[in-house]
Order: structure tokens, then sequence, then C-alpha cells
């Protein structure tokens, strides 16, 4: 365990990534509000919000998909309601939230290919890659109709595949979301003195193995210092430890940040994201937006640029939190999706 410290010294840089982002990457009118004035938006402190159960109480299946085995649960019925994680977690980060919307649908939360209870093929772990597993796995559970709820490179998937698929997509819900204006990012340089260099090494062909590789920052590092703002515990933690045990099993995390759109590189993953922006401003499938203070790629003044920009999207404050913000605020993310997913979901009266 760290110590206070530690833990603080890392909550502000997740913190200041989010800042910087909004400063650096979206128009001045933005900018201007990432000094949000209201008391809630303030430095926050620890969470002294009931702790979350590190409890999984879901039964385990599995697809073959592209000749490997994908891990999902499944729970509920009715119209799909699919639940992609980011990196370096799995299904397990929405254990906490699922409860609260298996009664409104089919409740299914998807362990990404190298993640989770899911097989590790040899592969190169690509945004296209991973884009064909999510595709296939769609097509072989015959998912219709479907709400995505969305989080980290979950949402660049789950975006990506709204943008060309918006005739299946019943609504999106996102938060800690990779999206315009945040990414694309112009260069290293726009990412700010702290973030930049962070990213810089985590790209470079020696540094980044070591870090990601051998000393499993993500896991070990990243997320319970910087990006939850209470203590994980030691269950939750070993949860997140056990896909990725062996080093030789996490090249699927060290690839995610190579896939990062910087300076135009990768060029299709920039091209992606640029287009699935133009189409979150074009498009009226309804949007909820979900945010917490501070924050790490998304604080409270990019939620008023989507409210203030996109069509048809509603934004939800769930209290405190950095990126991982289903463990600090699962219940009020919970009631939030739920509350918006029930309304998107009533039948229309006509005229």
């Amino acid at each position: 365990m760290k110590s206070p410290e530690r833990r603080s010294a890392m909550i502000q840089l997740a913190a200041t990534g989010g800042l910087l982002a909004v400063s650096t990457v979206a128009p001045p009118a933005l900018a201007a509000q990432s000094k949000p004035e209201s008391d809630a938006h303030k430095q926050p402190s620890k969470p002294s919000l009931p702790v979350p159960s590190a409890d999984f109480p879901f039964t385990s299946k599995f697809v073959e998909v592209l000749g490997s085995r994908m891990h999902y649960i499944d729970e509920g019925e009715g119209d799909p309601i699919l639940f992609l994680h980011g990196n370096p977690t799995s299904s397990y980060l929405w254990r906490n939230v699922i409860p609260f919307l298996k009664n409104q649908g089919r409740a299914i939360a998807v362990d990404n290919i190298g993640f989770g209870k899911s097989d590790k093929p040899d592969i190169g772990y690509t945004f296209a890659e991973h884009r064909r597993y999510l595709e296939a796995f769609i097509a072989k559970l015959g998912l219709k109709n479907i709400t995505l709820v969305i989080h980290d490179w979950g949402s660049a998937l789950g975006f990506d595949y709204a943008s060309r698929n918006a005739a299946n997509v019943k609504g999106v819900a996102f938060m800690e979301a990779i999206v315009p204006p945040v990414f694309p990012m112009e260069s290293y340089e726009k990412m700010g003195p702290q973030m930049g260099p962070l990213f810089r090494a985590m790209r470079d062909p020696v540094k980044g193995p070591k870090m990601i590789i051998e000393k499993n920052m993500f896991i070990e590092e990243l997320m319970p210092n910087a990006g939850v703002m209470r203590s994980l515990s030691e269950v939750e933690m070993n949860a997140y430890r056990a896909p990725f045990l062996d080093p030789a099993t996490r090249k699927p995390i060290l690839v995610w940040p190579l896939q990062l759109p910087i300076g135009g590189v990768p060029a299709d993953v920039t091209q992606s994201m640029l287009a699935y922006g133009e189409w979150m401003i074009g498009t009226e499938v309804p949007k909820l937006h979900l945010y917490a203070s501070p924050g790490a790629l998304n604080p409270p003044a990019l939620s008023a640029h989507f409210a203030s920009s996109l069509k048809n999207i509603e934004t939800a404050y769930v209290g405190l939190g950095t990126h991982f913000i289903q463990e600090d605020n699962p219940e009020a993310i919970g009631r939030a999706i739920a509350d918006w997913h029930r309304r998107i979901s009533a039948p229309t009266t006509a005229s």
C-alpha cells in the first residue's frame, strides 16, 4: 500500500492530465470552463461513501469468437445493454453497476480479447483487432437494438461500432471516454509537462515494456493510486491482477498506449476517432455522459462542452473520482444509467 502522500500525488497527476487535455485541445471557451466554481467540483478529498462490494456474483459464460474463447456475463432479459471496458480492466469493473440495469434488459459485460477471462491469442492487440473481435462477438450473440455502456478504450470501440452501425444502437452511455476533443492529440507537448513524458515513455520500445510488462505499472501503480480515489481492497486488486500474473500475458496492456493517436500515429486509429467524433456531433442517437470531479480524461468542463455541442445528450455528475469512476461511484452511475435507459426505452406516443 502506497503512502497517503504518494496517493495524493498520483491523484493530482490524473486530475492534471484531464484539465490539461481540456485546456490544450479544446476550444478556448471550453478551456475557460476548466476551473469550475462550485464547491462540488473543487479539489476533492477521499470519498466517504459506502465501500463498493468486491464480489462478482455472476455466472461466467464463454463463446468462441474467431477461434478464441471470449468471456462474458449475461444477466436479465430484453434488449441488450452491452458493457465495454478498457485498459487494464475487465467485466469485473462493472460488477456494482450491472445490478441497477439487469431488470431493464439483457445486461452483458464482455472481457475484451486478451483481458479478464478471455483467451490471449497470438495477435497484435491493435485497435483494429479488438474491433474485429468485438464485432464478431456481437454477431455471434445476435445482439440487436443495443444500448452501449462504455469506458476508456471500451468507449473508443463502442463509439466506433455505433458510428458504423447506428441502426443497431438504441443509445450510448459513456464515461472517462477516449473521444474528441481529448484525442486525437497533436503532440506529446500538447499533453503537458507531466502527461506528455509519461506517454512518451510508455510508447518507447525499451522503457515501455519495462514499465508495463516488467513492473505491471497499470495495475500496480496507475489504477490504484491515480485511477481510483478510495483504496482498493486486496480482493479487488487480486481480481485485476489475476489475468496478468505472468509478465508474458501483459502484451494487451502494453499495446493500448501505443494505439493512442498522438501526432497522427497510428493513422488508422486517428481516422477512426475523427470519424466517430463527427458522428457524435451529428447523430440523434440518445447519449448520456457520466462524469466525476476532478476526472481524468473527462473533467466537468468537458461534460459541459458535450452538453452544448452534441444532440440528444444528457449529462450526469456522479461524485468524486478520477478515471475508474465505477470503483468510486457505482451506485450513482448505475442509477443514472437506469433512469436514462428507462426513458429512452419507453414507447413513444403518436401525436
